[in-house]
């Protein structure tokens, strides 16, 4: 192999490496290259001499300007929270959810302090505009499981349901068809009967027989009348909202598996505050885009 060989096009040498007959080229790396690789490198001394950078067991490196993001947005929460109070959540704090809601200037502040707690903290399972999703509460649409007055909602958000809280609420629909209570031809009955009181059509026959299964397994929790019990959680089934789907096969799942919602008590992570202001802001959701 020749040690010095030079390109007839280019004229440079080569490096001796030939692959089909393409010879490689003794290229130099262009200096630009090297002057980025340097500043890139005093560019990280620099900010490892200045800012918190190592970890060292269970500290780290605190950088000589002693910059702790941490400690920036604590400081900005704190001022914030001060701000808050000094302008209007101390009025929050000692009125009745009727008298907030009926300060329109009040109501400001109060709202758009609740929509951040609220995308914060709910938005991940009812979503940012609180219209709900298979599984979970559409909580525009007014169709309360627990009540919708703001005392109810107040204690919703405090306790959760099926939660770990002493006071949860708790909330349980059986499983009739797993646990043979309810034969299959029963529930297909059944769930012919509760789809047809939200207006869905079906065979007359089927919803009759559903009516004598309802009348005899689920008024209990339902009513006579289907509209539900706060009591108990229990849905109101006449109406167009359905938390797990309306569709036969969503009903009859419900029906044949059983259904245990949960929602996590927010008393130990939010404070009585935060917990009102959220209530105001769920309590006067009206469906219109946030």
């Amino acid at each position: 192999m020749e040690l010095e060989k030079r390109d007839r096009v280019t004229g440079r040498t080569t490096t001796g490496h030939e692959w089909n007959g393409i010879e490689e080229l003794e290229t130099p790396i262009p200096r630009v290259v090297f002057f980025f690789l340097g500043a890139t490198v005093l560019f990280s001394l620099i900010c490892w001499v200045l800012y918190p950078t190592w970890p060292l067991g269970s500290t780290f490196t605190k950088g000589v300007t002693g910059f702790d993001q941490r400690n920036l947005v604590t400081e900005q929460v704190a001022k914030a929270d001060a701000e808050r109070a000094s302008a209007w959540a101390g009025k929050v704090e000692t009125m009745s959810f009727a008298e907030i809601e009926a300060d329109p200037a009040l109501m400001q502040p109060v709202k758009e302090a609740g929509r951040t707690l609220f995308v914060d903290n709910c938005a991940v399972c009812h979503g940012v505009s609180a219209t709900g999703g298979p599984g979970f509460p559409n909580l525009t649409s007014k169709s309360w499981l627990w009540g919708g007055e703001p005392e109810a909602i107040e204690e919703t958000i405090k306790v959760g349901i099926n939660s770990t809280n002493d006071d949860t609420r708790v909330s349980q629909m059986m499983a009739f068809g797993r646990d043979g209570v309810l034969a299959p031809e029963q529930i297909s009955n059944v769930v012919t009967y509760v789809r047809s009181l939200s207006g869905a059509e079906g065979d007359a026959a089927k919803i009759e027989a559903g009516k004598e299964v309802f009348a005899a397994n689920c008024v209990a929790c339902h009513g006579d009348n289907a509209k539900g019990s706060h009591d108990v959680g229990a849905p109101d089934l006449t109406d167009h909202f359905w938390i797990y789907g309306g569709d036969v096969n969503s009903v009859y799942t419900s029906v044949y598996s059983g259904r245990q919602g949960h929602m996590p008590h927010w008393d130990a992570r939010l404070s009585p505050l935060q917990v009102k202001l959220l209530t105001v802001y769920v309590h006067t959701l009206d469906g219109a885009p946030q």
